[in-house]
């Protein structure tokens, strides 16, 4: 089954929204469960576990159970307010997936000299994934193990066991974008937001790759 993020996830009796996040085991590089968001930007993150998800028509994922449960299952996404260079704090049960700071600009002036920066404090939009669980999602950092940037997450290809098999990797520019499909057997790590990969950006290079065509989905599909 290919975990393409950004594609729609219906359940067996109406649309739930799109996958935008993947829950990965780090040790057993298995995915655990889909971050699943409305598609219209409103509702919440809901954490479906894998076990739910089945390949459905072309690149649509397909879920074993009806829309109301769906919603029923918990969310994964939190708000917290924070000083300036704070991060959230885990719990018992949960840690901290992806983060999205949502910077709260000031105004401040002093005599004859204005401008403009960042207060002490910030709102923080994060994902709570399940504890020793990290999350990964399309825009996520593709690193080589000497610390070079090679690319984007852009899904993953998983077994019947729910094993990730390959991880598709996007890099290149606007106009020439690529899709490079790495064998999990090349990854170093796995962390919440970056993936590193054993390999070279010249081994990354010689991989078959093929460039990507996202044409608007016709119809919201």
């Amino acid at each position: 089954m290919r975990l393409e993020l950004g594609r729609r996830v219906r359940c067996t009796d109406d649309e739930l929204g799109e996958l935008t996040d993947l829950v990965v085991d780090p040790v057993k590089k298995r995915v655990t469960h889909l971050v699943v968001k409305s598609r219209h930007g409103v509702g919440e993150a809901h954490l479906v576990p894998i076990e739910l998800a089945e390949a459905g028509e072309g690149t649509e994922i397909l879920l074993t159970c009806a829309l109301a449960d769906a919603r029923a299952l918990p969310n994964a996404e939190e708000f917290a307010y924070l000083r300036l260079g704070e991060m959230p704090k885990g719990d018992p049960d949960w840690d901290v997936g992806v983060t999205t700071p949502l910077a709260l600009p000031y105004y401040e002036s002093g005599g004859l000299d204005y401008g403009f920066g960042m207060g002490q404090d910030l709102g923080m939009v994060y994902d709570r994934v399940p504890k020793g669980e990290v999350e990964v999602r399309r825009s996520s950092s593709v690193m080589t193990t000497d610390g070079h940037y090679v690319g984007d997450v852009d899904g993953f290809l998983v077994d019947e066991e729910d094993q990730i098999t390959h991880f598709v990797l996007e890099r290149g520019h606007l106009w020439g974008r690529r899709e490079v499909t790495v064998p999990i057997g090349a990854v170093a790590k796995v962390e919440s937001d970056t993936v590193t990969v054993n390999l070279s950006s010249d081994e990354i290079g010689a991989l078959p790759a093929h460039k990507i065509h996202r044409w608007p989905l016709v119809g919201g599909n």
